[in-house]
């Protein structure tokens, strides 16, 4: 089956399309993406403006007429944050809904965590034990802990990277009060939701996704990108304990001139380490592996199970 996934997400829309059949892995065939940033289009605080929206809907059409011309047999959409998020969600995916003939399912954040814990398992296999994912999106964190293939616990908290930036961040780079302040508070909310995710047990094998995590650990260098997903690549905690500070300390132009940092990203990275480097360190993580397969792969995982196998 070659099957195509819109991935809705804070910073980047993204189209996938993959061969795949129950039970084997899904294979890239192509991808088409652009950084709508749909964080930085709210207006009065919590709705998508018309700008906003009339980007994403033409993306979509887009997207339908790239699946339609790689031979897209089943295609699915689906949104996080952003448009979880924004006070006229609902409408927006409704309109497109109807204008675009699609049906975007618009996660829970629950939902990421779980989907997201799902691709890692698979990536890792059983031989990994009791597994502890993070992910670090544009709107939020995503934390999930557990030993099967859905897990114990999945925690969703408002500390994307992109969403820190522009709620706490004045100036660039940010000044030393604004850093201590944001500090204080991403380690306050995740402190709060340790108890409940460690009361299962440690992991024994502690898994970073998300671009954020990607470009942090390739600044501690990690293998870049080039050499494939089949190249093992870590973040220590020490390592990312001393980017953490380095990284407040630089404007975006100089972050987006660190190996494997992306323009579009290089705004937001600052806050998505101090979120890493607190994670890490309430959860007393000295090392976290990174997962080539996230929360879209999840969702592609999910949609192959419910098909019928060779033998049924």
């Amino acid at each position: 089956m070659r099957l195509g996934v819109l991935d809705i997400g804070s910073n980047t829309v993204h189209l996938l399309v993959v061969d795949a059949h129950r039970g084997a892995r899904p294979i890239p065939a192509y991808s088409h993406k652009e950084e709508l940033r749909l964080s930085e289009h709210l207006e009065d605080g919590d709705r998508l403006s018309r700008r906003g929206i009339e980007r994403l809907s033409a993306f979509v059409a887009e997207a339908l007429q790239i699946a339609e011309d790689k031979g897209v047999e089943d295609f699915m959409a689906f949104a996080t944050s952003a448009v979880r998020e924004a006070a006229n969600g609902e409408q927006v995916v409704a309109r497109i809904n109807a204008e675009c003939g699609v049906d975007i399912e618009v996660l829970s954040g629950s939902e990421e965590a779980m989907l997201t814990f799902l691709a890692a398992r698979r990536w890792f296999g059983w031989s990994s034990g009791r597994l502890l994912t993070l992910d670090i999106g544009g709107g939020s964190l995503e934390i999930a802990g557990g030993m099967d293939e859905e897990p114990d616990v999945a925690v969703s908290l408002p500390l994307g990277a992109g969403r820190l930036t522009r709620d706490w961040f004045t100036s660039d780079p940010p000044s030393a009060e604004e850093v201590r302040k944001l500090r204080r508070h991403v380690r306050a909310e995740i402190a709060r939701r340790v108890g409940d995710i460690v009361r299962y047990g440690g992991p024994h094998c502690a898994v970073a996704t998300s671009k954020t995590f990607k470009q942090l650990a390739r600044i501690a260098g990690a293998p870049p990108s080039g050499e494939g997903p089949y190249v093992s690549r870590s973040l220590t905690r020490s390592d990312l304990a001393e980017w953490a500070v380095k990284l407040t300390r630089m404007d975006a132009s100089a972050r987006g001139e660190l190996p494997g940092v992306s323009e579009g990203r290089a705004a937001q990275l600052a806050a998505g380490a101090i979120v890493a480097d607190a994670t890490m360190d309430l959860f007393e993580i000295e090392k976290l592996i990174v997962c080539p397969w996230a929360l879209r792969e999840g969702v592609i995982l999910r949609r192959l199970d419910l098909l019928p196998g060779r033998f049924g």
